[in-house]
């Protein structure tokens, strides 16, 4: 049976951490925790499952601190939950099961994380895989019988074990303003954390949240190397922003070059709104249509599965 080390990084969590420790003590052989500056009974209830608690000055780079709490871990794998996780008792079984059963070749399981619609934040799908558990120290090996290499991709698992994900509030303000603020000291985004701060935008962003980010998105257009995918996503953030701010001329420009690149649901149901709006009917009913039926969501899939029909539904109605 393998030997698992549970990784945390945590900070005011004195709601919620003693259901998620209590749920995930039984699987672990060690718990580790990195207490970002807490100010209530974090520590003291983490204390009652672990005497590895350090504490982590903030830096606000959650890498970081993975990273540093990670170091700590001394079992041959490492788990890595959040405060809001639980695993019920038939997910526990298989965490076991894992653990009797897991194969030596194997670098990283994966997990699914499960409720995630719930609390609309980045998530597009309720139910999806992350890699949850890591092997700590990796060993490499040398593949095929001749011309032969070192396989340096990882060996992924997908196990059925479900996390149930239980926060009790929404990140989205937390998450965008990070974002904003990394852009706005000159941090270069990945292109993982652009999409993930567009994404976020057309999930759970307000019309402030939109204003405020419209310069960086007119900023990551200037890079003549992004994708065709990226511009998509980078014009409808500025398509939507111009909708809010009345600025019609700029928000046909960006809808516009998107309707060019095969378009996406999220423009075409904008553009229903636009009519809507002017209550010409026919041209809402048109846009509303292509974005449920011809076109494919970039970002955020309610604007092809939920919000159009909900408007053709009205329309039809009336």
């Amino acid at each position: 049976m393998i030997t698992v080390s549970l990784c945390m990084i945590v900070k005011n969590e004195e709601k919620i951490l003693d259901r998620c420790l209590s749920s995930l003590a039984p699987m672990v052989d060690e718990i580790i925790i990195a207490d970002t500056g807490s100010t209530d009974r974090t520590k003291e209830i983490a204390s009652r499952y672990t005497d590895q608690i350090y504490d982590y000055v903030w830096d606000n780079d959650f890498s970081k601190a993975r990273n540093f709490v990670f170091s700590k871990a001394s079992m041959e794998y490492i788990y890595s939950a959040d405060a809001d996780e639980v695993l019920d008792l038939e997910n526990q079984q298989r965490f076991l099961y894992l653990k009797e059963a897991m194969l030596p070749e194997i670098d990283i399981v994966q997990m699914y994380y499960v409720n995630q619609l719930s609390f609309n934040t980045v998530y597009n799908y309720d139910k999806e895989y992350r890699p949850k558990l890591f092997r700590r120290i990796r060993t490499f090996q040398w593949m095929d019988p001749i011309h032969e290499t070192v396989r340096t991709e990882p060996v992924i698992f997908d196990s059925d074990i479900e996390i149930l994900h239980c926060p009790t509030g929404n990140h989205a303000g937390r998450d965008l303003d990070a974002l904003f603020s990394l852009w706005e000291k000159g941090v270069t985004l990945s292109r993982r954390l652009r999409e993930m701060y567009a994404r976020e935008l057309m999930i759970a962003g307000k019309k402030e949240d939109f204003f405020k980010a419209a310069p960086a998105f007119r900023e990551f257009l200037k890079n003549s190397s992004i994708s065709l995918e990226e511009t998509k996503e980078a014009c409808c953030i500025l398509a939507f922003d111009a909708f809010y701010r009345n600025d019609i001329h700029t928000f046909f420009t960006n809808a516009l070059k998107i309707i060019a690149a095969d378009g996406c649901s999220e423009i075409c149901c904008l553009l229903g709104d636009y009519y809507y709006n002017r209550k010409e009917w026919a041209d809402a009913v048109l846009w509303y249509q292509n974005a449920a039926y011809e076109t494919s969501p970039i970002l955020n899939l309610q604007y092809k599965e939920s919000f159009p029909v909900k408007k053709l539904t009205e329309l039809t109605k009336s």
